[in-house]
């Protein structure tokens, strides 16, 4: 009895040491606000609270109850409840998992749900040993991601779960959130006061994350109780908010704007605004990642042929924030952000890639001709190929596309930087073709 008196008296100083977001986490689906898509009568998770649980992931932006919803379902199946983060978690932590959960259905009867945060940073390979485990049903997964789940995870775990998409919360979801907390506020601090527009500064600023806003709440509090007065003021707030002035919702509209931002000014040949997009960016915490993943893509969309090295500097950019990390990568990525901008611009590739998409759809399955078709399997071709190395200039206007096609003109070179040598001489091989076609 004395073990369990003690037990119960830490786990209760542990909850009021907690922070505020964990201490007010709801304890239904009815009280999850802003997802009535999936908690409402109506919603996916509505049923599952009422009838068997199934392996999910979770997906949406942060601060928008993905953690809590797991824990809710968890209680009304009855089950262990074993959190997991995919950052700490190694291979051999899962198997322990597995192991225990199946000497649970053993000893006690019950299955185990393993909610697996930001599972997107599971490799392909940790990914694949959950698996069988899902499959057998030796614990239920829940895992949760802020990154779209059809990009960072296997398809393989896709098939085994059901996808539930979390929606960003609105100002009006964050205010209600703040309200409520506020209403329990002899709970958490006093029965201090706040100024009428405390709590919708609050809500406005925090860009959908719910987390995050009972955090700025909970520091205001900490400032005003050295007040004499103890009361939320909108000075309060904005000293509070110098530690989160750069806050930066990296998978939320403020992300996408900050992004198109960024690549509009680097096609647009500006190297200042994309320095300063860029470094909004990363002040904000977004993944570098992202940014130099962007910087391939421009390369080879926005600058093409014009500047073949772009995608190299592009490349190099990226290897140097895998193998120096951050800080240090800023200087390389930001010497790629300023050679893309300076750098001439073509989008030929993209317009070839069009162009081609129209041929395929007018023609799927043209044969192959025969002169260059393989030759192991099927010795009998008569057609002969003619090496063109062999001939001047390493050029023949022989075919290489079915006779329906010929004269099929896909890529246009662009009259920028180096592409412009490209126009004069793909002509002349072309004008060769169509003469050699009409002998």
């Amino acid at each position: 009895m004395p073990d369990d008196l003690f037990s119960n008296m830490g786990e209760e100083r542990r909850r009021e040491a907690a922070p505020l977001p964990s201490r007010l986490r709801p304890g239904n689906l009815e009280a999850v606000v802003g997802q009535e898509h999936l908690t409402g009568p109506e919603g996916l998770l509505y049923s599952m609270a009422r009838g068997r649980l199934r392996s999910c992931i979770f997906y949406g932006p942060p601060g928008t109850g993905k953690t809590t919803v797991a824990e809710i379902l968890s209680r009304s199946a009855n089950m262990a409840y074993v959190p997991l983060s995919a950052v700490a978690t190694g291979i051999s932590d899962v198997r322990k998992v597995a192991d225990q959960a199946k000497s649970r259905w053993g000893l006690e009867g019950r299955g185990t749900v393993v909610f697996l945060d930001e599972i997107h940073r599971f490799s392909k390979s940790q990914q694949d040993v959950l698996l069988p485990f899902v499959e057998d049903g030796t614990f239920i997964l829940l895992g949760a991601t802020t990154e779209n789940p059809w990009v960072s995870l296997n398809n393989a775990l896709i098939s085994r779960c059901l996808l539930v998409e979390f929606h960003a919360l609105t100002a009006d979801n964050i205010e209600e959130v703040l309200i409520r907390a506020w209403e329990r506020r002899t709970e958490w601090w006093h029965a201090g006061e706040a100024e009428s527009d405390v709590l919708p500064a609050i809500a406005r600023r925090v860009g959908g994350d719910a987390r995050m806003a009972l955090t700025v709440l909970e520091r205001v509090t900490v400032l005003a109780d050295g007040r004499a007065t103890a009361t939320l003021t909108l000075e309060l707030l904005d000293q509070v908010w110098k530690d989160f002035q750069y806050y930066y919702d990296a998978h939320g509209d403020k992300h996408y704007d900050l992004a198109s931002a960024f690549i509009k000014s680097i096609r647009g040949s500006d190297p200042d605004a994309a320095l300063y997009w860029m470094g909004r960016m990363l002040r904000g915490g977004e993944d570098p990642r992202f940014i130099v993943r962007r910087l391939l893509v421009h390369a080879a969309e926005d600058v093409g042929l014009a500047d073949p090295q772009a995608l190299l500097v592009a490349h190099a950019a990226s290897w140097a924030l895998e193998t120096v990390g951050l800080p240090e990568a800023r200087i390389p990525i930001a010497q790629a952000v300023i050679y893309l901008s300076m750098a001439p611009k073509s989008n030929s590739v993209v317009e070839a890639l069009a162009a081609l998409d129209a041929a395929l759809e007018r023609w799927p399955n043209a044969p192959v001709p025969d002169a260059i078709r393989d030759r192991h399997y099927n010795p009998r071709i008569q057609e002969p190929y003619h090496y063109p190395h062999g001939a001047p200039g390493h050029f023949l206007p022989d075919p290489h596309l079915p006779v329906e096609l010929e004269g099929l003109a896909l890529y246009q070179p662009s009259d920028q930087g180096e592409e412009a040598g490209n126009e004069e001489r793909l002509q002349g091989w072309r004008n060769q073709r169509r003469e050699h076609r009409q002998r």
